[in-house]
């Protein structure tokens, strides 16, 4: 990403007008948050190879969303710790 393009993420995130994609793996059980971007279509040139990496750890499966949200931190979910 860009760092000169982080006030901007920034800008629409606080907002709520940034695409994020929610990935979850199942066994184990963890959420993934990619993002922020401002535009559609810089994300989905970005996932794919996120998602490529994601893989190779071999999780049981993997599913992915692609949602225009706020969204802070924790960017990963660990759903194995109660």
């Amino acid at each position: 990403m860009n760092p000169l393009l982080w006030p901007l993420r920034s800008l629409a995130n606080g907002l709520g007008m940034a695409w994020w994609a929610r990935v979850q793996t199942h066994d184990p059980e963890i959420t993934y948050w990619f993002g922020p971007f401002v535009r559609r279509q810089e994300l989905d040139a970005a996932l794919q190879p996120f998602l490529d990496d994601l893989r190779r750890e071999a999780p049981g499966s993997l599913d992915h969303a692609v949602l225009r949200t706020r969204r802070g931190e924790p960017l990963t979910i660990d759903g194995r710790q109660g």
